[in-house]
């Protein structure tokens, strides 16, 4: 993949000025995102009323049990359907930045976890494949994923019509990605904070932010669509040496 009409050559004085332009664009950029980031924090919660309970590979535990008594939970939803070989490509890309990620959170109070569709025991093997650390749980038999709309049964795939990123779309398929975050009240109950999808999680994926970088970007047009190049990190071949 390349991109075969190359910038303008100019002197570093040139340069200077066109980068310093930008650079007021990036700050207006960094300022609109300050603003977001504040209006998500005053979002209003949801009480969680459910006894989610998900199995790990120590056993059960509940959904309170994922705050590990940190004050926020962050759970990422990795597509990994129950009858999948192996979890989602689009997902594992997401994933490989996740390792060492849950020591920092853990020191401004958060707990972060992914959760699956699918058993342990398929999890357990993936997670090996892939050399994570963190922490999976599965939420298979619950009806979590189907609550926080990233795992539609086939009735609702047959109807034509699902409920995501809030709003009713054609269904793509059974499984989707997403990320939801929690939160402790004073008097200990669990609330719904937040929830993304779609477009929502590329904040979370470092290797786009770098990506977005480069003067040949994402470098996604003409792809079927734009995640199609993605592999697993152990199945990319010579032709990105």
């Amino acid at each position: 993949m390349s991109d075969s009409s190359d910038r303008p050559l100019v002197p570093q004085s040139e340069w200077k000025v066109a980068r310093k332009a930008l650079l007021l664009a990036e700050k207006a950029l960094t300022e609109a995102l300050d603003a977001v980031a504040q209006k998500r924090r005053e979002l209003p919660w949801v009480r969680i009323d459910k006894d989610y309970v998900f199995e790990g590979p120590d056993g059960q535990q509940s959904l309170v049990d994922l705050f590990a008594g940190k004050k926020q939970l962050v759970v990422y939803h990795f597509m990994y359907g129950p009858d999948w070989e192996a979890g989602c490509p689009s997902c594992s890309y997401v994933a490989d930045q996740f390792n060492g990620a849950d020591a920092h959170l853990a020191a401004r109070d958060t707990a972060f976890v992914a959760i699956s569709n699918t058993s342990v025991d398929k999890i357990e093997a993936y997670r090996k494949r892939m050399g994570w650390q963190f922490r999976w749980l599965s939420s298979l038999g619950t009806d979590f994923n189907s609550d926080f709309h990233v795992t539609y049964s086939q009735q609702e795939i047959d109807s034509g019509e699902v409920e995501h990123n809030f709003e009713h779309q054609k269904p793509m398929g059974n499984e989707y990605p997403g990320l939801s975050v929690f939160v402790r009240t004073a008097d200990g109950r669990i609330a719904h904070s937040y929830s993304c999808y779609a477009r929502g999680l590329d904040i979370i994926m470092g290797a786009y932010q770098i990506l977005d970088l480069t003067p040949l970007g994402r470098n996604e047009g003409g792809l079927p669509f734009p995640m199609a190049w993605v592999r697993r990190h152990d199945e990319y071949g010579d032709e990105n040496a």
